[in-house]
């Protein structure tokens, strides 16, 4: 292959990601951007705001079992090796009031936000440990931090028989990525795979993104967005794990937007917390 690093970037035609994708450009990088819609890609303005050309789309929605196996499978003829594999793309609707369904008939938070990135990154072990020094990048959230004694319901992860709230879901699929992240990485302990997560602070939203929200959730939102750091300036964090040749030998670790390794709840860390969500999550796939 010409290209020297190749790097997906889930749901990289907005905000963070896109401008990840820019960066990741940039330096060099050959850049696939999974999306669900090739319309909306953003390949031509992220073209053109790298210098380079070296960017491309691959559609990919994570909610669906079969459309992560056809993307795998294109990827596999598309490229020999893949470098970085960056779990960008959420599920998070703030306006949602009841669980929706995916086309698996999961809830659409916990598929396209934990099943979906697991399973994909199954299914490009092969080509990831095909790198030099293939990186596994998960991202979670600094919201996670307001819910310290927050758990991956066992019993009921899809709110099937309790009260759905959009944020409760976002944020239980996100503590069950960090949880998996620290599982891949002691999984992958003797390979030349690093897995690593992100904790992405607030981060300014497009709010126009959301025209069904109330005009007191518009409010709060444009008040939290005076506390918050841009979508390139959370991006240089995924970067920085993408690039860095520092962090080579680094695995298992959660880092915020200052590059800096951070800890999770005391319920993330345990071994025997990790197990049992892996084993759900294994149920799903299987």
């Amino acid at each position: 292959m010409r290209f020297e690093k190749v790097c997906l970037i889930t749901g990289g035609n907005s905000g963070i990601g896109k401008q990840a994708a820019i960066q990741l450009a940039k330096i060099g990088f050959h850049v696939i951007i999974g999306v669900r819609n090739l319309e909306r890609g953003e390949v031509a303005d992220i073209r053109e705001k790298s210098g380079k050309d070296d960017v491309e789309l691959l559609q990919i929605d994570l909610s669906s079992k079969k459309s992560i196996i056809d993307a795998s499978h294109e990827l596999n003829n598309r490229v020999v090796k893949l470098d970085v594999l960056i779990h960008n793309a959420a599920d998070f609707d703030i306006s949602r009031k009841q669980p929706e369904k995916s086309v698996d008939g999961m809830e659409s938070i916990w598929a396209t936000n934990h099943i979906g990135p697991v399973l994909l990154t199954d299914l490009l072990l092969d080509l990831i440990k095909k790198s030099e020094q293939g990186r596994i990048i998960t991202i979670a959230s600094q919201g996670l931090v307001m819910h310290p004694t927050m758990t991956v319901d066992l019993d009921d992860p899809e709110f099937k028989n309790r009260k759905f709230s959009v944020s409760n879901a976002y944020y239980q699929s996100k503590l069950a990525q960090v949880m998996y992240t620290y599982w891949l990485a002691d999984q992958l302990k003797d390979t030349n795979v690093t897995v690593n997560g992100i904790r992405v602070t607030n981060v300014k939203v497009d709010i126009s993104r959301y025209p069904n929200i109330s005009g007191l959730m518009k409010l709060l939102y444009s008040i939290k967005s005076k506390f918050s750091i841009s979508p390139e300036n959370m991006a240089r964090t995924y970067t920085y794990l993408a690039s860095s040749t520092d962090l080579s030998k680094t695995t298992g670790k959660y880092f915020n937007e200052k590059n800096k390794p951070v800890t999770s709840s005391a319920y993330s860390m345990k071994k025997e917390n990790i197990d049992a969500v892996m084993e759900l999550t294994m149920k799903y796939l299987n």
